[in-house]
């Protein structure tokens, strides 16, 4: 029998432990006895256990001291005290040695048995379960996927597969990760055939609520016509895995509901942000509002600069009135830094929008900086990331705050990335956008079935400038590169995150609708 774990057993009436022993050792355990505190800090010394028994009353060195010694030498030592006191202040201070369970005698071998199971096994329990229930679920899903019609189940699979994602977190099968990434690949191409065949109906057919515009009038509205208060915050780029990531971490702090919206084409910030805050699509908005259609005109740069404006407008199409908004854009730390210590200025605030660029950046600066390609290398590097922040940066406050408050809160996104790998070449003239995974100009062209290209803008709300005028949009996990220094580009944006193209990751974006709980 293959050995499951090396225990040593601490205990001044060993001897009487004599069944408890073997019933172990006959479940594939290795047990090592001592019967004071001071043996068994020497062979703890000497040996590499993967748990303790302990108990508090022993001559000597009692149960305490001893655990405070297995301790000092090895942290993650695994420990179940194991006395006849029922002491309060016993257990209390147990806890806080940070033993992981605490058993009071008499005890049967079973019950040891069962305790043991619990803390060397329960890793390799947990995983077997998830791959066995995964590959179950591999072949629905792989079935399924030929068959999905609508926008909400696409939903509720990708929520199955980010799912899998992160339980298979701490997984050490390789293999089956591989699988799992190559399912979410395959997934990708069928779901980028529905949008690139889908999209045009689903603009005309579909309660447009569903898409970028209709976020505030969804998500928003009807709070405040509940007279509540909201604070909408759109954190730039973040995709459906990293809020699930933290979405344990929020439920401690609020009641939290999930849904879905569906970001526009191109899945950019330009597009889909001004969209949230205009409720208007980019066709409507280059119609409505001639600055914003000199800044396409003219350069790329600040294409966001008047959200606060557009906001403002869309309160009042949408007939609320007097209500006190404010609009907040957080670019860098200090910027959180000051509005955290700020944020009870704005809690008479009946909307407070709030616009955080942290998980773009992470985007964005992956592909240019190598200590973040080392930090983030892949999804999962990102996920703990984008928690890491959530949990100890200025925004945690501000999640603390809220949740005391009488905000009703709502956290979104614009659109999310997808890590590419495929280049495509295009060819284009030196006026077309330079967008990594979505290109608008004249005469785009390529040959490439990885794209999906759009010569009549005006049926997908998109604005047109000039003859000629059209979209390039990348699907899956490709990438566009001109002929001209192709290599050089390659070489800084292969494995980056990017974002503008159709894929999951980039286009279902979760809401959070959340409320601090009482």
């Amino acid at each position: 029998m293959k050995q499951k774990g090396h225990i040593i057993w601490i205990d001044d009436e060993i001897h009487h432990l004599k069944p408890h022993i073997l019933f172990l050792e006959s479940k594939g355990y290795k047990v090592t006895t001592a019967t004071n505190g001071n043996d068994a800090d020497i062979l703890n010394q000497k040996n590499r256990f993967d748990l303790a028994l302990l108990d508090q009353n022993m001559p000597g060195i009692d149960g305490i001291d001893t655990l405070k010694r297995i301790k000092s030498h090895r942290e993650s030592m695994q420990v179940i005290m194991i006395t006849k006191s029922e002491d309060e202040w016993l257990m209390d201070e147990a806890i806080s040695q940070q033993i992981n369970q605490y058993l009071i005698k008499p005890i049967s071998p079973n019950q040891v048995f069962i305790a043991c199971k619990q803390i060397l096994e329960k890793s390799k329990i947990i995983e077997d379960k998830t791959s066995s229930e995964y590959l179950q679920d591999f072949q629905k899903i792989n079935q399924e996927i030929n068959f999905i019609s609508s926008l909400d189940e696409w939903w509720k699979l990708y929520l199955r597969i980010v799912k899998w994602q992160i339980k298979f977190e701490q997984h050490t099968d390789s293999s089956l990760q591989n699988i799992l990434l190559d399912q979410m690949q395959a997934c990708n191409k069928q779901f980028s055939n529905y949008i690139e065949n889908n999209y045009e109906l689903l603009l005309k057919n579909e309660n447009q609520k569903i898409f970028s515009p209709g976020v505030f009038k969804k998500h928003v509205q009807p709070s405040l016509d509940k007279q509540n208060k909201v604070c909408l915050i759109i954190i730039d780029c973040m995709r459906c895995d990293q809020l699930l990531y933290i979405y344990s971490y929020l439920e401690s702090l609020f009641e939290v509901e999930l849904s879905y919206h569906l970001s526009l084409l191109p899945s950019a910030t330009s597009f889909s942000r001004n969209a949230i805050f205009s409720g208007l699509f980019p066709d409507e908005m280059i119609n409505k509002y001639q600055k914003l259609k000199e800044l396409f005109l003219h350069n790329e740069n600040g294409l966001n600069k008047y959200e606060n404006d557009f906001l403002i407008d869309q309160l009042s199409r949408l007939d609320i009135k007097d209500k006190k908004v404010h609009y907040h854009k957080i670019w860098a730390k200090d910027e959180g830094n000051r509005f955290s210590k700020k944020i009870n200025d704005y809690l008479d605030k009946d909307v407070l929008a709030l616009v955080v660029n942290f998980v773009d950046m992470l985007a964005h600066d992956s592909s240019k900086m190598e200590v973040l390609k080392e930090i983030i290398p892949d999804e999962s590097g990102y996920r703990s990331t984008v928690k890491s922040w959530v949990k100890h940066s200025w925004f945690n406050r501000v999640l603390k705050t809220l949740s005391q408050s009488n905000f009703d809160v709502i956290i979104t996104s614009d659109h999310g990335s997808v890590k590419v790998n495929k280049e495509i070449m295009v060819s284009a003239d030196k006026d077309a956008s330079s967008g990594v995974r979505y290109k608008y100009g004249r005469n785009l062209n390529t040959r490439n079935k990885n794209v999906m290209k759009i010569d009549n803008p005006k049926s997908f709300k998109l604005p047109v400038f000039g003859p000629q005028f059209n979209y390039l949009i990348a699907k899956n996990d490709s990438y566009f590169l001109y002929p001209n220094e192709a290599n050089k580009y390659k070489q800084k944006l292969q494995n980056s995150f990017q974002h503008g193209g159709i894929s999951l990751e980039e286009m279902l974006i979760p809401v959070v609708r959340m409320k601090g709980i009482s």
